[in-house]
């Protein structure tokens, strides 16, 4: 099936937004789920990637409102003069630019957390989410295995820093047209199993008060106590909230050879949300010399609240 994969920015009339894309995530007010429509997107007409950028407050090339510089990372394809750019790739890998002030791809970066690029991916509906590291071609081009994983609106997050800038996430949808069946966000749990492990939770997100949260790692009933270093620490923790996805991604307390943080079984994460709402979290850890993802979902607020459909 001949696939046309259709691009747009995220329209900016959001209350709800993380504050942040490294360190303690800030939110603020109420954001309505976004429902994704059930229905076949079937597109033949096309070999190659289509790209249709948005003209709306976020879309290609505008850099949003006066007070852009307030809003979280993430819910901008353009900011302080960078935009994001998704170009034509090859059946089975995804591709895209960052365009600096002057107009031209950007091709030099920081390295930040032992990457120079995060691309961060996850459906409309969290029900799939992917975090990787493209590589960088000379002529500023991103590319990386498409790690957008069947139909559906995605969103896709990359979180970098040009040399001699500051830290930016921006955020674009990529349609992935076919069969395509909105899934519920699983309810509210303390524990997981991902590849034979169990991560419990521990701790809630309070609205207006900053939180830990820790997250333990156990295998076939015995904690993880050599947890292994990935992207310089013990652990990574993205928190998106449902509606807008807002993007929160923060790192645990301590560092792997500081001489005070054990690895493992527990990492802690510490996180800010003033208002209630359901958030989905995604836990990278590596052990095993592999990495594994655990998810959760989590409501701010009142624990007995349902979790929107």
């Amino acid at each position: 099936m001949n696939t046309a994969t259709k691009l747009s920015g995220f329209a900016l009339g959001l209350a709800a937004v993380f504050g942040g894309a490294y360190g303690i995530g800030h939110l603020a007010g109420p954001v309505a789920p976004a429902a994704e429509t059930s229905h076949d997107t079937t597109d033949t007409d096309h070999d190659t990637t289509d790209t249709d950028h948005g003209t709306g407050a976020a879309g290609h090339g505008d850099e949003g409102p006066a007070d852009a510089a307030h809003l979280p990372g993430g819910l901008l394809v353009s900011e302080r003069g960078y935009t994001l750019q998704p170009t034509t790739a090859p059946t089975g890998q995804f591709a895209f630019r960052i365009t600096g002030p002057d107009g031209r791809p950007v091709t030099r970066y920081e390295v930040a957390h032992d990457k120079r690029m995060h691309l961060i991916v996850a459906r409309r509906d969290l029900s799939g989410f992917r975090h990787v590291h493209p590589e960088l071609a000379d002529d500023g081009t991103w590319r990386v295995a498409s790690p957008l994983a069947g139909p559906g609106v995605w969103r896709a997050f990359a979180d970098f820093t040009p040399t001699g800038g500051e830290a930016l996430t921006l955020g674009v949808d990529v349609t992935i047209p076919g069969p395509l069946a909105a899934r519920p966000l699983p309810a509210p749990a303390t524990s997981t199993t991902v590849d034979g492990y169990t991560v419990t939770l521990t701790g809630t997100p309070e609205p207006g008060r900053t939180s830990r949260l820790t997250l333990s790692v156990s295998r076939d009933g015995r904690p993880v106590t050599d947890l292994q270093p990935y992207l310089g620490a013990y652990g990574h923790l993205v928190a998106l909230r449902q509606g807008d996805l807002a993007y929160l991604h923060v790192h645990p307390e301590g560092a792997p050879g500081d001489g005070r943080t054990p690895a493992g079984p527990a990492v802690t994460f510490a996180a800010e949300v003033p208002s209630a709402g359901a958030y989905r979290l995604y836990l990278d850890f590596r052990h095993g010399d592999a990495v594994h993802t655990a998810e959760f979902t989590v409501v701010a607020g009142d624990p007995t609240g349902e979790v929107p459909r």
